[in-house]
């Protein structure tokens, strides 16, 4: 028997769309609707790389030498960055996930952190992936198990499909950050500006083009809802949204100049995150969780057109 790079293989289908959810990592890999893919996914022989659907907890994004203090103590994580000595991401993206409920159009998927070096606690993490005729609605729970109260960020990695043969640069995107973080060569914050005035002024919509983007976006207008919401549409005006609730006060925007291959600047990651990159050493946004205690998030991928 052969065994996948992200494990079993969950097929989620509603109204004529099909999302594949997998074990590994507990991610979104493919969705598809109406004919044409939503996501920029990958193969289920592929290992998901760059972040590619990854859940991103107990923090998302990066964190500068993998250290922080907590309560107190100073913690040192592992550096899976360490061509700039960042930790990036969390620590659940390549371990497996457990099924706890399953329709043919919903999964909901469980892992339990254990207790391990830089990050000394117990959090129980849930996801939830919905199909609907709306769209996919992605809910994301997470419960402090321990005795002790311990730091909580999350986020998450997908990227919307530019569409058939085209890249990000035919794409208008329109993004509701009215602050961007300016971030050094690490990826690190280093200060925020106002994107009025600027090339990163995405809220009317622009066309990428050349502009290359990897920064975090603040400030996010919502609708009466109280969601946000990234679109990226092709010449033709179809395309794809991802919105995310209260629980998401930053968003991550990245053109994907880096990623080598086929696939560079083939489709647009948009990452709801709870907290900016750097937060546990910051401090900023961190959720405090005490034991017993849960937070929870929704965020979710709609089609346009």
């Amino acid at each position: 028997m052969t065994v996948l790079p992200t494990g079993q293989q969950y097929l989620l289908s509603c109204a004529g769309a099909e999302v594949t959810v997998v074990e590994v990592g507990g991610g979104l890999r493919t969705y598809r609707s109406g004919g044409r893919e939503v996501v920029d996914g990958y193969a289920e022989h592929e290992l998901a790389e760059y972040g590619r659907g990854h859940v991103l907890a107990p923090w998302p994004n990066r964190l500068r030498d993998g250290r922080y203090t907590w309560d107190g103590v100073e913690q040192q994580l592992p550096l899976d960055e360490p061509e700039v000595a960042n930790a990036i991401h969390g620590l659940v993206r390549f371990v497996s996930w457990s099924v706890v409920d399953r329709a043919s159009d919903s999964i909901t998927l469980e892992h339990l952190l254990h207790p391990q070096p830089g990050y000394p606690f117990a959090l129980r993490l849930r996801v939830g992936y919905e199909l609907s005729p709306d769209g996919l609605t992605v809910t994301t729970t997470a419960t402090n198990e321990g005795d002790t109260a311990l730091p909580y960020g999350e986020g998450h990695h997908p990227y919307l499909a530019a569409g058939p043969g085209l890249r990000v640069d035919d794409c208008t995107v329109v993004a509701p950050g009215a602050t961007r973080v300016e971030t050094d060569e690490r990826g690190i914050p280093t200060g925020s500006a106002k994107v009025e005035g600027t090339e990163y002024d995405l809220r009317a919509g622009r066309l990428i083009g050349e502009l290359r983007i990897d920064h975090a976006f603040t400030d996010l207008e919502r609708g009466t809802d109280g969601l946000a919401e990234v679109r990226l549409t092709g010449p033709d005006g179809r395309g794809a949204a991802v919105w995310m609730d209260g629980s998401y006060d930053h968003v991550q925007v990245f053109t994907g100049d880096v990623v080598v291959g086929p696939r560079r600047r083939g489709g647009l990651a948009v990452e709801p995150m709870t907290c900016p990159p750097n937060a546990l050493q910051t401090g900023e946004g961190v959720r405090r969780l005490e034991p017993g205690e849960t937070a929870t998030g929704r965020w979710g991928i709609r089609p346009i057109g």
